[in-house]
């Protein structure tokens, strides 16, 4: 292995997977969602954490309420949408937000999107019903403060909260803003150069860090401790580094989720580049998801951040070695023998040319040469990363991804 160390940039190759995930997020947080550590990511979703309860209650025990209006006034009430929620034991009002109505629905057995359209006296009385007598279990878990309710689950229910997801990465992330060889936010891929910057600035436009009342989305990189794997076509280094994701929302609009990869760079969108042995695991919040979290995901994070490269070097080299085909035909039917189309096929090999290759158009070399799995693979990626279809191009990254499985 070949590891650079406090690099000022280097040179990289987009071939390989690309990843939106990240880029998803970034696009659609407003600026009060994008924290610049993760101290500060933290600390305040266990502000928001500590105004939190958790109640259990029997059915009978709450009651949704509409809103007080004289009966007289019949266009005031059809139009009153908000509704509360009494907790009779405790003598007080909470106001359900939309995600927490969708979930009481949920729970009731009742379509939440028919609701929101009827007048909140309705909504109050089908509700109240069907809590009654169409749940198959007699309790529920409010997550509440004193004028919200934020998550209406079942009893069964294991919260994992936000801030201990952002306080067990930071533990192994120096904040994720600074830092040697662990964690950091990323850096950016300057397109003009090709060049990948790790220590390009932290900003609310390019961090990596957020969160809000539904839940928290974390990216970190150990891009100042790049790995080689290989040569590119025109002779330096192939450099990847490690990255991970972890999403986790404590009012159940999602499950807490680890995604772990090598990477060769990301761009101001965010989006994930030559994107390699990705693998993802998934934690349902059930009643021992939060002892799972710590006795099983936070371990898998530091045996990927601390784990040795060998089995990535090794299964590069492994389809380096692997040669399928002696020429552009038998190249062309082996990818259309597992599916692909011969347009496709056609498409992926010219791409191996330009990308791999370096034969341009009227380029003297013959490409009349064999192949490797690992070339196939960069040109079938490299093609699907034009394809405007999501799910075509999910479908060619897959492809390429059975092609590489077979030979690690």
């Amino acid at each position: 292995m070949n590891a650079v160390t406090q690099p000022k940039g280097w040179k990289v190759s987009t071939s390989g997977r690309s990843l939106d995930v990240l880029s998803r997020q970034w696009i659609s947080r407003p600026a009060d969602e994008k924290f610049l550590s993760l101290d500060d990511l933290a600390s305040a979703m266990k502000a928001k954490a500590e105004r939190m309860c958790e109640i259990r209650l029997k059915t009978d025990q709450l009651e949704i309420v509409s809103p007080e209006i004289l009966e007289s006034d019949t266009k005031a009430v059809a139009q009153a949408k908000f509704n509360s929620i009494a907790l009779k034991t405790e003598d007080r009002l909470v106001a359900p937000t939309h995600w927490a109505f969708g979930q009481l629905a949920t729970l009731a057995k009742a379509p939440a999107s028919w609701l929101r359209t009827m007048p909140g006296i309705n909504v109050a009385n089908d509700l109240n019903y069907a809590l009654r007598y169409n749940r198959g279990v007699e309790e529920v878990k409010l997550y509440a403060d004193d004028l919200e309710a934020c998550a209406v689950t079942g009893p069964d229910y294991g919260r994992i909260f936000n801030w201990e997801v952002a306080e067990a990465v930071n533990w192994r992330a120096t904040n994720g803003s600074t830092g040697d060889h662990r964690w950091k936010v990323p850096g950016m891929l300057n397109w003009q150069t090709l060049v990948y910057d790790p220590l390009h600035p932290i900003t609310k436009d390019t961090t990596t860090l957020f969160g809000n009342d539904r839940g928290v989305f974390i990216f970190l990189c150990q891009d100042l401790a790049p790995i080689e794997i290989g040569k590119l076509p025109d002779g330096s280094p192939d450099l990847v580094f490690r990255g991970f994701y972890v999403t986790n929302s404590e009012v159940g609009a999602g499950s807490l989720k680890i995604g772990a990869m090598y990477l060769r760079a990301i761009c101001c969108n965010r989006i994930l580049w030559g994107v390699e042995a990705f693998e993802e695991l998934t934690m349902r919040h059930t009643r021992y998801a939060p002892g799972r979290f710590i006795e099983e995901a936070m371990p898998a994070l530091r045996s990927f951040a601390e784990g040795s490269t060998t089995k990535l070097i090794e299964g590069v080299r492994r389809a380096k070695e692997a040669v399928v085909a002696e020429n552009k035909q038998k190249a062309i039917n082996f990818v259309t023998a597992r599916g692909l189309s011969a347009r496709r096929a056609q498409q992926v090999y010219e791409r191996i040319c330009q990308d791999e290759w370096l034969v341009g158009v009227g380029d003297e070399e013959p490409v009349d040469r064999p192949v490797d799995v690992w070339t196939l693979a960069q040109g079938i990626t490299s093609v699907a990363r034009d394809e405007p279809n999501f799910d075509t191009r999910m479908d060619l990254e897959k492809f390429a991804g059975t092609l590489l499985d077979r030979v690690a």
